[in-house]
């Protein structure tokens, strides 16, 4: 059985030296995987809207639909630490709802805070949302949420001027009172300096090695979404090649008459099958 996992165990970690890991979940099997693997911190996150839901952006992905794949990912995960990912139309399109909208992840979906990406009034909603004693789970580097206004989804930081911003980005969050920071699509020895300078954990995705923790899309990570691969994924598995072969494998046996066979089927007590046929 592994440890409950809380905000000051992750701290530890960072002071130890061991790394944290983070994976992304939407349903309570996945959910259920990650936990029972000793997966750290189980992020809701809104790539939710790609990987499930065929959208094209994060940015179409809302509260109410966050808040049921939040609940079916809770009734999984005993263990790990649950995050729920604020969508950008729960805190970016009208700040002022950003409390409501983050209680709504821990009272309804149970829920241990919630992430918020970088955009411009970033600090004052982190800040009203700690206030109301919800914890607070950084992002800075590459937001999918604002990432048209960074030029597309490219690395960030890579000048001394945008570095030293995202750098400030994460300073002001830490400041805050963020327990963690997410630093997505940076230069690694960008994301080697945030580390050392933050007390609270980094956790990397496309961020190179030397942060605290590191994160992916559970569906790239096994293989189960094709649209498209950033650089900095790596596909340990490939369940839609198996899924494919098994339900090809069940089409060709239903259309030959293999299945169901005895074994997948029911059977009749003969004497009752023959009252049955007198009494038409």
């Amino acid at each position: 059985m592994f440890q409950h996992k809380t905000i000051q165990s992750l701290q530890s970690k960072k002071k130890r030296g061991d790394k944290i890991t983070m994976l992304t979940a939407y349903d309570y099997p996945t959910g259920k995987i990650l936990d029972q693997t000793g997966i750290d911190i189980v992020l809701v996150g809104d790539s939710l809207a790609n990987v499930v839901l065929g959208l094209a952006s994060t940015r179409e992905v809302g509260m109410d639909e966050m808040i049921h794949h939040a609940k079916a990912v809770r009734r999984g995960v005993e263990q790990a630490l649950l995050v729920g990912d604020m969508p950008f139309t729960g805190y970016q399109l009208r700040p002022e709802d950003a409390v409501v909208n983050a209680k709504r992840f821990i009272k309804e979906a149970g829920c241990h805070g919630v992430k918020v990406e970088w955009f411009e009034h970033c600090l004052e909603v982190t800040e009203n949302i700690l206030a109301a004693g919800i914890p607070v789970m950084g992002h800075v580097g590459l937001t999918p949420q604002t990432a048209e206004q960074l030029g597309g989804f490219k690395v960030q930081g890579k000048d001394a001027d945008t570095a030293r911003q995202i750098l400030e980005h994460a300073i002001a969050l830490e400041k805050k009172g963020c327990f963690s920071i997410v630093l997505e699509c940076i230069p690694a020895k960008l994301a080697q300096l945030i580390t050392k300078k933050l007390s609270i954990p980094t956790i990397g995705i496309g961020a190179g090695v030397h942060c605290d923790g590191q994160v992916l899309v559970t569906n790239d990570l096994l293989g189960l979404f094709d649209r498209y691969k950033p650089k900095f994924v790596k596909q340990y598995a490939n369940l839609m090649t198996l899924a494919k072969e098994g339900v090809t494998q069940f089409k060709e046996e239903v259309e030959k008459g293999r299945f169901p066979d005895a074994d997948h089927s029911f059977s009749m007590n003969p004497q009752e099958f023959e009252r049955l046929k007198v009494k038409r």
